[in-house]
Parts: C-alpha cells; structure tokens; sequence
C-alpha cells in the first residue's frame, strides 16, 4: 500500500506539473505568436529590395557602434582611477622637473646644472590616503607610502594641484603619518603673493576650510581674493606654494599687525592622492642648526676657519 501511494503521488505530481504548464503557454501564447509573427514580417521586409537592406545594416551597424561606445564609456569609468593615480604621477615628476630648474637663477647656473647632473633640491613622489579625518582640533593623514617607498619624515604634502597640505611626522616601513595644515599644532610660514610681508600659518580650530596668517605688518593692506604662498623659510616646502586666497584681514588691538584669514587652496576634506616633497638639504641644514644651538649660538674660530 505504502508503494502505490507514493507512485500515485508522483504521477498525480506530474499531471499537475503539465497543467501548470499548460496554462502558462496558454496565458503567453499570443504573445509568443506575436513575437514570431513579427520577427518573420521583418525578415521578409529586410529582404525584400536592396534599398531595404541597405537601410536596415545601416541602422543595425549605427545601434552596434553606440553599444560598444557605452561598453567602452563604462570601461574607461572603471579605470578613471588608475588614469588618475597615473597622471598624478607625471605631475609629480614634472614638479620635480621644475623645482630642479628653478635652483637655477640664470642661464649659467642652469647650464652647469645640466652638465653636472646634479641632483634637484626637491625630490617628490605620490602617495594615496587610506585614513585620517579633518573634524578633531588634532587631525592626521594616514598615507600607504613609508620608508621603504622613499618616505620620510619631514616631507611636505601637496595636493596634485600643488597646494599645501601638511608634512610627514612619521613613518613606517610601509606607512606615514602626517599632520595636515587644519592641526592646531600645525606651524608653517607664508606671504601675501607680489610683497615681501610674511607671517606664521596656523589653524585656530574652527572653520576646516580656512587658516591664519598671523604678524603681517600693518603696511601691507591685504587684499580680498589675494594669493597667499609659502615663502622658503620652511624646510617642509618650496618657496611660492600655493596656500590659499586672502578671505578677511584683521588689525590687532594695537593696530601693529595683522591676522589675516585664508582660504584653503587644497580641499583636505575630499583628498584621495597626494604628491609629497622632500628637501634634500634638510637633513643637512637640520644638523648645522643643531651644531649652532650646541654651541650656544656661537661658531668656534676653529671651525670657521675650517669651513672657509
């Protein structure tokens, strides 16, 4: 009994199994008939001059070349990212380039620099961020380049624009770390661009999207809209970098100096790659400094002596 009644089932599993499909081609047979029906009208009207024809390929080539277009379009979106990563890239080198040329104050000294091979001041390289945040008082960049890609600390970072962003506080063998300039600890020099006044950069904490140029003298009349740069004071950065643009400018009490209040150039908040800058006079410059305050300020006779 227990045999029939499973072989009952299946057979009863089955009839209702061909019902249902039944009434599925029942419910779509009409428009399977329609398909069918056009797709023969077409074939006979493709066919049937060479005008047609003609006409048809025409059309069918013209909506295979805009298909293979979007295909293409979406292919290039997918690798927008490696292009970009790419170009900042030779932007860097050719930076670098520039940077090298601009040692040379004259044709003499470019001349020289070419036949010696010299090597250029500034050496830059690119990196990408993979952490960091600008909505604490004390923010840090996490870059995926460290010691071992040539990083170092003391670095400046650029945006691939080229305007200030920070420099490398410290590194790792495969990582570093760097303050950006909206770090309240962050201190740098910049000047009002075409003038000789320059102050101290620095972040008071409030606006991500604006910085202080501090001890301008009262002479210099900031204007709205001005450029702001980094004067070559630093060891971090180039001299004429771009900072920003002059917002306000404010008298202090005594009305001796100015604070002056600029737009960032660099979008901080939405950087994705970077270029980083190294001095290699630094480590050089560093050390002779260092010698000096050992020395209490004072070179020895010995020692200038020896230099000369």
């Amino acid at each position: 009994m227990g045999l029939r009644a499973v072989v009952s089932a299946i057979f009863e599993f089955d009839r209702g199994a061909v019902r249902k499909l039944i009434e599925f081609i029942r419910s779509v047979y009409v428009v399977v008939l329609f398909v069918v029906l056009e797709a023969v009208a077409v074939n006979f009207y493709a066919h049937s001059t060479a005008y047609t024809q003609a006409r048809l390929l025409t059309r069918s080539n013209r909506l295979l070349g805009d298909a293979h277009g979007l295909v293409g379009d979406i292919g290039r979106y997918f690798t927008l990212g490696r292009e970009n990563r790419r170009l900042i890239e030779r932007v860097a080198e050719l930076e670098e380039r520039l940077a090298a040329y601009a040692e040379a104050e004259n044709a003499e000294r470019l001349e020289s620099y070419i036949d010696s091979e010299q090597d250029p001041k500034y050496r830059m390289t690119t990196a990408t961020l993979v952490g960091g945040a600008v909505n604490r008082s004390q923010n840090l960049l996490t870059l995926n380049r460290g010691y071992r890609d040539g990083i170092s600390v003391g670095m400046g970072v650029l945006s691939p624009s080229g305007a200030m962003v920070g420099f490398v506080v410290d590194c790792s063998e495969r990582y570093a770390v760097a303050m950006p300039v909206l770090n309240t600890s962050f201190r740098s020099s910049g000047r009002l661009a075409g003038t000789d006044y320059f102050g101290s950069i620095s972040w008071d904490g409030r606006d991500a999207e604006t910085v202080q140029l501090s001890d301008i003298s009262k002479y210099a009349e900031p204007r709205e809209g001005q450029e702001v740069v980094t004067t070559g004071f630093s060891q971090y950065f180039p001299e004429d970098v771009l900072i920003g643009w002059v917002e306000r400018a404010e008298l202090n009490e005594t009305r001796t100096t100015y604070t002056v209040h600029v737009r960032l150039a660099a979008e901080i908040s939405r950087l994705r790659d970077v270029v980083l800058v190294g001095n290699r006079d630094r480590e050089v410059v560093g050390d002779l400094q260092e010698q000096v305050r050992q020395n209490g300020g004072a070179i020895s006779p010995d020692r200038s002596a020896t230099t000369n």
